[in-house]
């Protein structure tokens, strides 16, 4: 499992790195404005259904569903029934994607009801959601494409393609932005390419991994309407954080022109983390849990879940506490140019703050989230998502007038807190879940370890970064307090004995040898 974790966490690194460039030049060019609130909007709908349908309820649904078919009754049966599902995502998801199209202005009224008060900026946002939602179609087909090279144990093809999207989407801002309106209208169109290359880069994929798909008729066959079943409720629970974003940008629609954009700045930051271990740990670890479950082995499914919370606390707790501390340089560094000033990154900065408060409870939900999935039970997430959803819309409503920006980023960690929490709960409760003592022992380590590299960065920020720093020499203090703090914490953890460093290098030595000698060389 770690092997795989590390090869998708590695791709969404660096998947997660071009979308940082995509970002400074977003900010760059269009700063906290009327066009890059438009643009968020627009891509906040169909990115929504990325998210739930990519890392959510559907890998959560299809991919024990394809793996268990692959290991019983083998790889034609697994096949056909991967193809039925295509077929009928595609029928479905295309009349969605029409629908869309033609009520957009509607919808729009839903999911940013404060643009309504400038007609010039509903318009754009409606015009660019119009270009950017048949993304919906393209992605969704792709997740399902990528669930089936998961199933093949083939992370690579799957997590690697990601970065399509991030590297059309800034050559499209660059090259195109001189022959359309605005570089919001060169933005949605590389979107929408994105998803077609997408596509088609992991189709080629896996017809070359001998599971080359068919569209076929799209039938409601047995299989497919227990996948539906499955996949439906999960939709909520498994995709609550994102859910609770998107109540984010409907409060903050209501809020000054530009507080759409500053929490965009803001979630990226922390979604860096969160895509790198989330998405990775829960990705790898739902097959290996899938097939634990079906083979009978309760406690090796219980070893299976400790591990990946305790690397995803490992990794994530320092990450969370990095990000509060060194919020304003991180935010400054990365976006201070152009249209985006020190005002806009201080403003932000604050909603990173409170984004990062909830980093450990966003990942840990993708990590615990398979504990019920593996098991076929979506219903129970579901009621859980819901209660954080309400949750999560009273609090924004609360603190909306009081915080103005940072409300919405802290209500949705406060209510990924109380997911979390609810979902280890009812998991401890059935028994398919426990704590061990050496889970219980490297939490305090890794509190106390990232507590230290928190007084440390705290220090090194008020004696090294200061807003006048300029250029090359505000990166290269970003960049120092960066090296102090993984340096700290690396002497830290050792210190407090947070992990156990033979055990990792043994791993590494056992992927090192299962590398054939010819991709070494090459």
């Amino acid at each position: 499992m770690f092997r795989n974790v590390l090869t998708v966490g590695g791709w969404t690194l660096a998947s997660r790195i071009l979308g940082f460039v995509r970002d400074i030049l977003i900010a760059a060019i269009l700063g906290a404005g009327p066009v890059a609130d438009a643009f968020i909007v627009a891509l906040k709908l169909p990115n929504l259904f990325r998210r739930l349908f990519g890392e959510g309820a559907f890998n959560a649904a299809f991919v024990p569903a394809f793996s268990g078919m692959l290991a019983a009754e083998g790889r034609a049966a697994a096949r056909r029934f991967a193809e039925e599902t295509f077929a009928v995502m595609a029928f479905w998801l295309g009349i969605l994607t029409i629908v869309g199209e033609i009520f957009m202005p509607q919808m729009m009224t839903v999911l940013a009801p404060g643009f309504g008060a400038i007609p010039t900026k509903f318009a754009l946002s409606v015009t660019l959601s119009r270009i950017t939602f048949p993304y919906l179609l393209l992605i969704c087909l792709a997740a399902l494409v990528s669930g089936v090279l998961n199933g093949l144990d083939r992370f690579t093809a799957a997590a690697s393609s990601y970065m399509l999207f991030n590297i059309i989407s800034i050559a499209f801002l660059l090259w195109l932005t001189p022959h359309v309106p605005t570089p919001g209208h060169a933005l949605a169109l590389g979107v929408t390419a994105s998803g077609i290359v997408q596509l088609a880069t992991l189709l080629f994929a896996v017809r070359r991994a001998g599971m080359g798909l068919r569209l076929l008729r799209p039938r409601l066959t047995q299989q497919v309407r227990a996948l539906l079943r499955r996949m439906l409720p999960g939709l909520v629970g498994a995709g609550v954080t994102q859910l609770n974003l998107t109540v984010d940008v409907i409060i903050a629609s209501l809020l000054p022109s530009g507080t759409v954009s500053l929490l965009y700045y803001a979630d990226r930051v922390q979604q860096l983390p969160l895509g790198v271990l989330g998405t990775a740990v829960g990705t790898a670890l739902l097959p290996l849990l899938s097939r634990q479950v079906r083979a009978g082995q309760a406690e090796a499914a219980l070893g299976t879940l400790n591990r990946a919370i305790e690397y995803a606390l490992f990794l994530t707790l320092p990450s969370a506490v990095a990000l509060a501390v060194i919020a304003y340089p991180v935010m400054w560094s990365l976006f201070g140019r152009g249209a985006f000033g020190p005002t806009s990154a201080m403003l932000s900065s604050h909603a990173l703050i409170a984004y990062a408060v909830g980093l450990p409870a966003f990942v840990l939900a993708k990590v615990l989230a398979p504990g019920f999935f593996a098991r076929g039970d979506m219903a129970t997430p579901v009621k859980i998502g819901l209660g954080a959803v309400v949750l999560n819309l009273a609090l924004n409503i609360a603190f909306m007038v009081p915080l103005q920006q940072v409300g919405p980023a802290l209500a949705t960690s406060l209510a990924a807190m109380f997911n979390v929490g609810w979902m280890a709960a009812v998991l401890a409760r059935r028994g398919q879940w426990r704590p061990d003592l050496r889970l219980r022992q490297r939490t305090l380590r890794v509190a106390a370890a990232a507590a230290a590299m928190g007084l440390v960065l705290w220090g090194a920020e008020h004696a090294m970064f200061v807003t006048s720093l300029r250029g090359l020499a505000r990166l290269g203090a970003l960049a120092a307090l960066i090296m102090i703090g993984l340096g700290t914490y690396g002497a830290a953890a050792v210190v407090f004995g947070a992990s156990d460093w033979q055990e990792l290098a043994q791993m590494m030595r056992r992927r090192a040898a299962k590398v054939p000698s010819g991709a070494k060389n090459r």
